[in-house]
């Protein structure tokens, strides 16, 4: 990254915090993908996560989909277009910026099923929780658990973009398959289990569409009256807008975090970060910051950007410009 994007980025991200001394910080990113240029950027010596890195460390909790196995094993799938693998030492820049992240995802699986069970030693080994993905469908299906000031949160992480070969089974390794029945099922669970607030994570939509589907709608609606607190989702590789239902924001698609390859789409080259403030009753306030991708597939934070955000009790989704 050049030494102006730095300057730019460190400019912008003097600002005071959102939120208040008494409330949770949760940061949500959108696809990861460690290979490729963010992979050659790592091995470099780069961080592509630099200009991020005030913002991140200003939250409480971080949570990105990683959009990719880290592994050294398997080979790729012969019936795939794109197959990603990085290398373990990319999680050396992603420990420390995000606590946590996404299996839920059509990439998990690129490299066959050894891969991605090396890929949650890994994370493992490295301090980084997962979720969305496990050894077997239970752990798969299993919550992030986050309790932090106060708050008992629970973070579901689902897939429902093909090659469903990636789903776990009763004993199999693999990631966890959106089956509307199943993810209100969950959601109950976690309520039943403690969870103060539920916030499913999504891996949904069709690619490069910039509004989301009726199907994404539908679905996030029945999450929101199943008890979910928000509603966040990823994949189709641009943004998708955000709108309130019940008063719960829900956030279609965060786009693309860290992913080159979209040179000739500029729509993919912009994504946003989501920052949500929470109590026991739900989301206080939220707002996204618009990331601008180089050609490396590193983001850095938009100048001006008017990026959805709203304060609860607003009756819809205003427009934001960074402070």
């Amino acid at each position: 990254m050049s030494a102006r994007r730095l300057l730019l980025a460190a400019a912008l991200l003097v600002v005071a915090p959102m939120s208040r001394a008494d409330t949770l910080r949760l940061v949500f990113a959108g696809d990861v993908m460690l290979d490729d240029g963010p992979g050659r950027l790592i091995a470099a010596g780069g961080d592509p996560l630099a200009a991020f890195a005030p913002l991140l460390a200003d939250a409480d909790y971080r949570i990105a989909n990683l959009e990719c196995p880290v592994a050294t094993t398997g080979t790729p799938l012969a019936n795939k277009i794109y197959s990603f693998r990085a290398d373990p030492r990319v999680l050396s820049r992603l420990g420390g910026r995000f606590d946590a992240v996404s299996l839920a995802n059509n990439h998990s699986g690129d490299y066959g099923r050894d891969a991605f069970v090396e890929t949650i030693a890994h994370l493992d080994a490295a301090g980084i929780r997962r979720f969305g993905g496990g050894r077997n469908l239970a752990d798969a299906h299993a919550p992030l658990w986050i309790e932090r000031k106060g708050l008992r949160v629970a973070v579901l992480g689902y897939n429902e973009f093909k090659p469903r070969a990636f789903e776990a089974g009763a004993r199999h390794a693999g990631i966890a398959w959106s089956e509307d029945s199943q993810v209100v099922a969950d959601i109950r669970a976690a309520r039943k289990a403690g969870a103060d607030l539920v916030i499913p994570f999504m891996h949904w939509g069709w690619e490069r569409e910039r509004q989301p589907s009726a199907r994404q709608r539908a679905l996030a609606r029945r999450m929101i009256d199943a008890g979910a607190a928000a509603v966040v989702g990823g994949h189709p590789h641009v943004t998708q807008g955000a709108e309130l239902y019940r008063g719960r924001p829900i956030v279609y698609s965060l786009g693309n975090f860290v992913f080159d390859g979209f040179d000739d789409e500029p729509a993919g080259r912009v994504g946003w970060l989501l920052r949500l403030e929470l109590d026991k009753r739900g989301v206080v306030a939220w707002r996204t910051v618009e990331a601008q991708l180089d050609g490396d597939g590193s983001p850095a934070p938009a100048p001006g950007a008017a990026t959805p955000c709203g304060r609860r009790g607003e009756p819809r989704v205003r427009l934001c410009r960074p402070p």
